[in-house]
C-alpha cells in the first residue's frame, strides 16, 4: 500500500480536527462548546400576525448564534 487516506483527521498541533465521514452520536452523548441561542419564550400569539413576529424573532435569534445562516 503506498498510502493511507482516512476522512476524519487532526492537523499537527491538535487545534483542527477535520471530519470527512459520518459523525454519529450515541445516546447519552453530548456536544460542549457550540453557541446557544437566546431564549424564545413559548408563542402567546393570538393572530397570525403576531405569530408571524414571534417566528421572525426566532430566526433572528439563531442568526444571532451562528446557528443559522444570515440573510
Amino acid at each position: 500500500m503506498d498510502g493511507y487516506n482516512v476522512k476524519n483527521y487532526t492537523e499537527p498541533g491538535g487545534d483542527i480536527t477535520h471530519i470527512g465521514g459520518r459523525l454519529i452520536f450515541e445516546e447519552g452523548a453530548s456536544v460542549e462548546g457550540l453557541p446557544a441561542a437566546e431564549n424564545q419564550p413559548d408563542s402567546t400569539a393570538a393572530t397570525v400576525a403576531a405569530l408571524k413576529d414571534e417566528f421572525n424573532a426566532l430566526l433572528r435569534k439563531l442568526k444571532a448564534a451562528g446557528l443559522m445562516a444570515a440573510d
